[in-house]
């Protein structure tokens, strides 16, 4: 009876029942208690086996480039005066920007990537002296509609822009205009691809795949690809009336690989 209730006729069981060591110990003993619960419940929630495996698909679709961005610049060099630079260099720019429109280059199609004036100094037995200004303007054509790998109109750009003056290339870029419909195409064959691959996975090793509990994309490879030319220095003069540059852009592909994450049952 002493577990449960004190009564008169047992004194001696409730004052031991009372003592301060008695309540600790009990006290203790539920704090251990409630240690070995929480313990148990943290291992069941948090870090219960995953049982999961991850396999990767790959998907490549080919497309043709239908845009390209070409940079051409034109350099001047060693004029008297920063003034005299940057009329040569305004008057060198706008005789290209006109042969571009002429060829039904869009204005908004045409952008300036670099624009810089600044000194040249020769030395001479250590000794520094002024030779000139020069000046510099970048601009960045982009060139739509292009139907095949051997479409004349990059190679036009080009001929006309040097031939009105510019005197640098310094790149080819090739784009795509659907590149996003490009992406979800190769995306659903990555996954039909991560699919198939599971499923032989499963049936070699002998177990049964549940759902889609993860997964993860990564695009392997996608435009633009680049032409780099060399900066030419100096004033290339009629570079493009004797000849037409070759700058085929083949054929490219977008890739994108995804990992699957199944729940082994």
């Amino acid at each position: 009876m002493c577990w449960f209730k004190c009564n008169s006729e047992d004194k001696s069981c409730c004052a031991a029942w009372r003592s301060p060591k008695v309540i600790m110990a009990l006290i203790g003993l539920l704090l251990v208690g409630a240690i070995i619960i929480v313990s148990i419940l943290r291992d069941r929630l948090v870090n219960q086996p995953q049982w999961q495996v991850q396999v990767a698909g790959q998907g490549k679709v080919a497309y043709q480039p239908d845009i390209a961005n070409v940079t051409v610049g034109v350099q001047v060099d060693k004029a008297a005066s920063a003034e005299s630079a940057l009329r040569q260099l305004n008057d060198k720019v706008g005789k290209v920007l006109q042969s571009l429109k002429a060829l039904g280059v869009a204005t908004a199609d045409i952008e300036t990537q670099n624009y810089t004036l600044y000194p040249q100094y020769d030395y001479r037995n250590n000794v520094s002296t002024l030779a000139g200004y020069n000046a510099n303007q970048q601009l960045t054509i982009e060139v739509r509609g292009l139907s095949s790998p051997s479409d004349a109109k990059v190679s036009q750009v080009i001929a006309e822009a040097t031939k009105a003056g510019a005197n640098q290339v310094t790149g080819v870029a090739f784009d795509v205009s659907n590149l996003n419909d490009l992406k979800q195409q190769a995306r659903l064959k990555a996954i039909a691809d991560a699919k198939s691959k599971a499923g032989s996975l499963a049936q070699a090793i002998g177990v049964r795949l549940g759902h889609v509990v993860g997964w993860w994309e990564n695009v392997v490879q996608a435009p633009g690809v680049q032409y780099g030319g060399g900066v030419g220095g100096g004033e290339a003069k009629g570079a493009g009336a004797g000849m037409s540059p070759q700058v085929p852009s083949g054929s490219q592909e977008v890739i994108v690989e995804v990992n699957l994450s199944y729940k082994i049952r």
